[in-house]
C-alpha cells in the first residue's frame, strides 16, 4: 500500500455532526498503541501486535501521511480511517484503486461513528481526487463490517480465501 499521491495534505479538519477527522498528533500515540494491540479490534485483521513492540517502535506522531485520518470525538481520538492506494493487492480487481480501512476502539462501537467517519473520508476523497473508485476488503465473518460496506455503497466484486478465512472485496464507484 502507498499513499494517495498528489493531494494537498494535511487538509483542514473534516467536521461531521459528531466527529472530527484530522491529522495525527503526538497526543494520539497511546490510542494508536491501544488500537493496534487490541485483540477485539484485530479479531478479523490477523490478530493484535504485541504492546511492548508497539511501545518501543511506534513514532511519536504515527501515520502522518496523506489519507490517514484520526477519528476524534470531543477532542479525543477514538479511531482511524485510512485511504491508501492498493498497490500489490492480492486481487487484480483492487490493484491501483484507493483502499478504505478503519479501526475504532471497542468503546466506540455501535454508535454509528464508523459510518460517519468513513462517509466523511470518502467525501473528502471525492473532492480531492474526483473519479476515484474505492475498494474495501473484509472477512465475511465480520458482520458489522459487511453491513457498513453496504451502507457506504460498496457492491461485492468477489469473495476469496486468504489468511485462513473467506474475504469479501467490495467496490464503490464514483458518481457519474
Amino acid at each position: 500500500m502507498q499513499d494517495l499521491g498528489p493531494v494537498a495534505w494535511p487538509p483542514e479538519p473534516i467536521r461531521t455532526d459528531r466527529l472530527t477527522l484530522r491529522q495525527s498528533a503526538t497526543r494520539d500515540r497511546a490510542v494508536f498503541v491501544e488500537l493496534l494491540a487490541s485483540p477485539e479490534v484485530h479479531t478479523y485483521l490477523g490478530g493484535p501486535r504485541p504492546r511492548a513492540e508497539l511501545e518501543r517502535d511506534l513514532p511519536s506522531a504515527p501515520d502522518r501521511w496523506p489519507g490517514s485520518f484520526v477519528v476524534d470525538l470531543d477532542g479525543e481520538m477514538i479511531g482511524q480511517v485510512l485511504l491508501r492506494r492498493a498497490t500489490g493487492h492480492r486481487r487484480p480487481a483492487a490493484a491501483g484503486k484507493v483502499d478504505l480501512g478503519y479501526l475504532l476502539l471497542p468503546r466506540a462501537w455501535g454508535f454509528g461513528y464508523a459510518f460517519e467517519a468513513c462517509a466523511a473520508a470518502l467525501g473528502w476523497l471525492a473532492a480531492a481526487l474526483p473519479g476515484e473508485s474505492v475498494v474495501l476488503t473484509t472477512q465475511t465473518a465480520n458482520v458489522a463490517s459487511m453491513r457498513l460496506a453496504a451502507k457506504l455503497g460498496f457492491a461485492e466484486v468477489e469473495r476469496f480465501d486468504a489468511w485462513g478465512a473467506e474475504q469479501w472485496l467490495g467496490l464503490c464507484s464514483p458518481p457519474v
